[in-house]
């Protein structure tokens, strides 16, 4: 396997082989260049392919002397990854026991003992869920919201009052705080500092103790691969661009990402595109499959990346890029929208006194959906202002006051990290079977989902990613009928529907491709033949147009 392509080096985009180079041959005359390099003799004796090559495209890498172990390391929205290539084989590298995948998280406890990975979400759950949050805010006093008026025996009344509330008190039984998905917010340059208990954090700060943990484990492996190297050097994967709406959001990213591994001691660091690299390690494991054009869906937790490739003979060239932010974390939010928000009250009535009547209007659900879809600050909503409502509209106990009751639990008891879980659950079931259940115990709650009734649900997605393979084709100047082979690859690639729509439109040509590692073995594979960029040409590459 990948016996003649590694022989082959990988060429950047906008750089293209003119030599005449063959992929079966393993040696090759120096005569045969048109440009044989003077240093190395015109005899005709045989080098390796690669060594010629090597020279030729060696400034892009940014060590100063070519790794003997090329090492990948994929930070990712919801798993990390990384890998080593000794110019041969693949080795993936071992982050929780015998998995190479692991979650990417991170657990700060009161002392700020940190934890990250498996060991963060255990800890997270055994001490926080199910715990009671006692969180209010402090009443400052009342406020007119008007005038008092003249009443009919000519007699002032009593003008109307609302409560004033300050900053809310801190839980002061909170024993730690999970931090997942902290890529998403790489791209936001106005992102506020992420306040854990008393302490403000930058985002690099939650990310750094990750990369620690795989610098250390990647060391481990180089050890016991023969290694004496100290580790400072890393391809560090991006996506093709970050999530968010600012124009400078891939350079503000990349910047903090660069930050982060600094602090972890990867110093030699080199950049490239996700999909692309998960191209690459595809090409690696199947490198004799001849002339092809390869279009890669890359679908991950927080954003979509696809690329077009074309893999010639004496020329491999990336036609198009593309990248929007949509992930799981977007479906996921996507099915608490629709199955729980009508479980929890959404659309119900809320009738209480008036001064001299009954009012009755829609509950104010709107108050809660920001806070109920981003779990770790869900505990917030253990204010007053949330919690009164609430109470008011259960004391009314109509048929509708179990749903709020249900909203109060998931409150109260800060339920919301495992009801994500069980919609996480659910989703993979769904990849699977044609019908499952979520079931939230704590929340008494059953609900049976087809396979059908779930795609109905992320319709909105699923027609994000038409529209994106419909983009990236136009860039590349592509139709459909001209791609060879189209890989999908990270986590959310397995959902069926997403299957379904590159077989709608590539039939017989997709492929899954190792959805948790690709990105990683790919990354390994661009370190060690030189084709990363540095912080400065990753991040100089200019945007594309905004998605309408």
């Amino acid at each position: 396997m990948g016996q003649g392509f590694r022989e082959y080096p990988f060429v950047p985009p906008g750089i293209s082989v003119t030599e005449p180079v063959s992929r079966r041959l393993q040696w090759k005359p120096l005569s045969e260049f048109s440009d044989p390099d003077s240093t190395l003799g015109n005899d005709n004796k045989y080098y390796y392919l690669f060594i010629l090559l090597q020279k030729q495209y060696s400034q892009l890498s940014t060590n100063s002397q070519k790794p003997s172990f090329g090492v990948g390391i994929d930070y990712g929205t919801s798993n990390s990854t990384a890998a080593v290539f000794d110019g041969c084989r693949l080795h993936l590298v071992h982050l929780e026991f015998q998995n190479p995948v692991m979650p990417s998280a991170t657990y700060v406890d009161k002392a700020i003992q940190i934890k990250t990975g498996q060991a963060a979400i255990d800890t997270y759950v055994e001490s926080n869920v199910g715990r009671t949050v006692e969180l209010s805010s402090e009443v400052l006093g009342e406020a007119r919201n008007q005038t008092g008026q003249i009443g009919d025996h000519g007699l002032p009344e009593e003008s109307n009052t609302v409560k004033v509330y300050g900053q809310p008190i801190v839980d002061a039984g909170m024993p730690g705080r999970l931090f997942r998905g902290i890529k998403r917010l790489l791209g936001n340059s106005q992102a506020p500092r992420l306040m854990v208990f008393d302490r403000p954090f930058r985002i690099v700060a939650l990310i750094t103790p990750l990369l620690l943990r795989i610098r250390e484990s990647t060391q481990s492996l180089l050890t016991s691969l023969g290694s004496d190297e100290e580790l400072d050097h890393a391809c560090i994967g991006h996506p093709v661009n970050f999530e968010g709406k600012e124009s400078g959001r891939n350079s503000h990213a990349l910047a903090l990402l660069s930050e982060a591994y600094g602090y972890a001691e990867i110093k030699a660091q080199s950049f490239y595109p996700e999909p692309v690299a998960a191209t690459l390690s595809y090409l690696h494991e199947h490198g004799g499959s001849g002339d092809q054009t390869i279009l890669t869906l890359d679908f991950g937790g927080g954003t979509l990346d696809l690329c077009v490739l074309r893999w010639q003979e004496q020329d491999f060239r990336v036609l198009a890029t593309h990248g929007i932010g949509l992930g799981g974390d977007h479906i996921d939010q996507a099915l608490f929208r629709e199955l729980l928000f009508p479980e929890l009250g959404k659309g119900e009535l809320w009738r209480r006194k008036g001064e001299d009547r009954e009012i009755s209007t829609l509950f104010p659900f709107e108050d809660y959906e920001e806070l109920l879809l981003n779990w770790p600050i869900s505990y917030m909503l253990n204010q007053n202002r949330y919690t009164s409502p609430l109470k008011q509209r259960i004391d009314y106990g109509d048929a509708a006051a179990h749903k709020f009751r249900r909203l109060y639990d998931l409150i109260k008891n800060n339920y919301s990290y495992l009801v994500f879980q069980a919609i996480k659950d659910l989703k993979s079931t769904l990849s699977r079977e044609e019908e499952a259940t979520l079931d939230i115990a704590e929340l008494d709650l059953e609900i049976n989902v087809t396979r059908a009734q779930f795609e109905t649900m992320i319709a909105g997605s699923l027609n994000r990613v038409e529209s994106s393979l419909e983009a990236v084709l136009g860039q590349a100047g592509l139709q459909t009928g001209e791609i060879d082979r189209v890989l999908r690859t990270g986590g959310s690639s397995l959902i069926p529907a997403v299957r379904q729509i590159l077989e709608a439109r590539f039939p017989g040509r997709v492929v899954e491709h190792n959805p948790f590692t690709s990105v990683a073995a790919g990354l390994a594979i661009a370190e060690y033949k030189g084709l990363g960029l540095s912080l400065k040409r990753a991040s100089d590459i200019p945007l594309p147009a905004a998605e309408p």
